[in-house]
């Protein structure tokens, strides 16, 4: 049964729950969504359901219809996204684990880890123990081949999974893996989940050779109840009456589980055609299916291999898979998942400073972007230019940095466009907090330079506008469009140019040793620019615990009827909540059809709860981007 407690219990009152369903046979999971939190209670003691409803501090008791609980969407209506290390797995993400079949050498499995976290791939897979159709082909390194895998994911820096075919090895891998998997001649291996389920490590479960989806789901469920909620399930193909593939890949069982269950859903396109050929195309094809990653065989000389060469792809195949993904990803809305660079990790150790904190920003030294960063984050922070705002994403979510910052909209200008495009295209991102600067344009030049000498000015196409009126009283001075306000004084000072100005700010001019020749020159001084904070949302999940929320930023398309998007907002007005921004941007891909971008003042928690349940209900593709945290 699914108990939903009451918004902001007491945790006494929550305690007092779990022990009254504990006492009574039951196994209970704490479940805490966007919108609501909830315990799930399996077993199989008869109970009836208006004692729990009685309990103080329940607000509403569900049962389970289903055969499988917790696995079950019913249990929960977001998403798992499942962590295997700094991996995520789930949600708006695409990761793909990429390996081969089996290893072989230290040699191997080392060339095919650097291909593979090379070209992409978050999670290194291959096969130390591995179950044959016949006795004697080859089985695998044992032990030794586990030593030799997480040798090779620890000079990478990529999470390692490999197959697990029996109990008696389940303790000696835990030394090694960061996921167990579990094979399609397994998947009803009862003893064997078990065990597996009680060590708590993630776990990818692949389909039987002959599973239903509910079978399939059951299996899920053995893991979970004996104690782990990670679980990857992967679709490998079902055996049918078709013969010339190795399987027929069941694409179809991606929205069907998908709608039944929570949990993520990857496919293995390699086992699911055995033909080298076919595995790009069945790959992108179940990507485009809603896939949250792929799961595919690789190996540096796959005519050699020792196992499962046919359906191997070369290192070179490998990366033009990974890049027609890429490609992909904005019109699913989805983002690919990256590793973040060991290198630039970010410590804390009681509250303080142990490594150096990263933020990056757009433009050059001394951007007005930047000086936004250095009004929000504290001196110690080291501030990351960036040429593109693309790239200030990428750094976010590669791990370079743990923040970026990124301008939304000018109060003279209007809104930045690509930005919200960005904010949706990169869905592993959220915004958690905002910044606003004055815009104060300065004409500088090299020092000892007079205003009359000046026959060229450089700047932002922007910056060029909002000084026309400035710029209007020397007459015949030439206007140069530049990328960057700050980059066209670091250009000056590469020139050294008597003749030439550039229009940006003071920190600018300080920055590059230049002299501002005459300051505040925009034409309107109510000149503003706001910026969002953006981190990796696990960084935002942790920042945002205990945190009041003044505003919520969130996106969501509409069904294709008349008054659809009046609908939603009406969900916003009934209950309190002050739409303070709504912008319509169009699908990359999907012609003619339009997202919604809504920033919103939020009285209180409870409305908003409220509102986002019934904008989810109300709305197609719902996702909030982030929140905006009181001052």
């Amino acid at each position: 049964m699914i108990i939903v407690l009451e918004q902001h219990i007491a945790d006494e009152k929550k305690a007092h729950i779990r022990d009254f369903l504990e006492t009574r046979g039951y196994q209970v999971r704490e479940i805490i969504g966007e919108v609501e939190t909830v315990f799930g209670a399996v077993g199989t003691p008869g109970i009836d359901i208006r004692e729990v409803e009685l309990l103080d501090g329940v607000s509403k008791v569900v049962p389970i219809t289903r055969p499988y609980k917790l696995a079950s969407r019913e249990l929960k209506r977001e998403d798992t996204v499942v962590s295997i290390g700094p991996v995520k797995i789930g949600g708006n993400r695409i990761a793909v684990i990429a390996g081969p079949c089996a290893i072989e050498s230290r040699d191997q499995i080392f060339a095919t880890a650097e291909a593979v976290s090379k070209a992409g791939a978050v999670m290194l897979r291959g096969g130390a123990y591995k179950p044959r159709t016949s006795p004697y082909s080859f089985q695998g390194l044992g032990e030794e081949g586990l030593r030799f895998m997480r040798e090779a994911g620890d000079a990478y820096n990529i999470p390692i999974t490999t197959e697990v075919v029996s109990p008696n090895h389940v303790d000696i891998m835990t030394r090694y893996i960061d996921a167990f998997q579990v094979g399609a001649r397994n998947m009803q291996n009862f003893e064997l989940l078990k065990e597996v389920g009680a060590t708590g490590f993630p776990v990818i479960l692949k389909r039987g050779l002959a599973a239903t989806i509910e079978e399939w789901l059951m299996a899920a469920e053995y893991l979970m109840a004996h104690g782990t909620d990670n679980v990857v399930l992967c679709e490998r193909g079902i055996r049918t009456f078709e013969t010339y593939t190795r399987n027929t890949l069941d694409l179809s069982a991606i929205p069907v589980v998908q709608k039944l269950s929570h949990l993520p859903i990857i496919v293995d396109p390699s086992h699911g055609t055995g033909l080298r050929g076919k595995v790009l195309p069945m790959g992108l094809a179940a990507v485009a299916a809603g896939a949250n990653g792929l799961m595919v065989e690789v190996h540096t000389n796959p005519d050699q291999a020792l196992s499962d060469g046919p359906q191997s792809l070369f290192p070179e195949q490998f990366e033009k898979l990974m890049r027609d993904i890429e490609a992909m990803t904005p019109v699913l809305g989805k983002s690919m998942e990256h590793l973040p660079k060991k290198q630039h990790e970010i410590i804390l150790t009681s509250g303080k400073t142990t490594g150096q904190y990263r933020a990056a920003f757009q433009g050059v030294h001394g951007a007005y972007s930047e000086e936004a960063l250095r009004a929000y984050f504290p001196d110690e922070f080291e501030a990351v230019p960036c040429r593109s705002f693309r790239d200030v994403f990428e750094a976010v979510m590669t791990g370079e940095v743990k923040y970026g910052i990124i301008p939304v909209e000018n109060s003279l200008a209007g809104v930045i466009h690509e930005n919200l495009d960005l904010l949706m295209r990169y869905p592993g991102t959220r915004v958690i907090g905002e910044r606003e600067i004055r815009i104060i344009h300065s004409l500088i030049a090299l020092p000892g330079t007079g205003v009359s000498q000046v026959k060229r000015v450089y700047s932002h196409p922007q910056g060029l506008a909002q000084c026309e009126a400035f710029l209007d009283t020397l007459p015949g001075v030439e206007r140069i469009p530049f990328f960057d306000t700050a980059g066209a004084v670091a250009h000056l000072s590469k020139l050294q140019d008597f003749e030439s100005a550039a229009i940006a700010g003071e920190v600018a001019a300080e920055y590059y040793h230049m002299e501002v020749l005459k300051e505040g020159i925009e034409t309107n001084p109510k000149n503003y620019t706001r910026f969002y904070v953006i981190s990796r949302e696990e960084v935002a999940e942790v920042e945002a615990k205990g945190r009041k929320v003044s505003r919520v930023i969130m996106v969501f398309s509409t069904p294709d009827e008349p008054g659809a998007l009046f609908k939603c907002l009406r969900i916003l007005a009934e209950n309190g909540l002050n739409m303070k921004k709504l912008e319509s941007r169009p699908i990359l891909g999907k012609p003619w059809e339009y997202m919604f971008f809504v920033e919103t003042e939020v009285p209180n928690q409870q409305s908003c709860s409220k509102a986002l349940e019934e904008l989810r209900e109300a709305s197609d593709n719902f996702r909030v981007l982030g929140t905006i945290p009181a001052r």
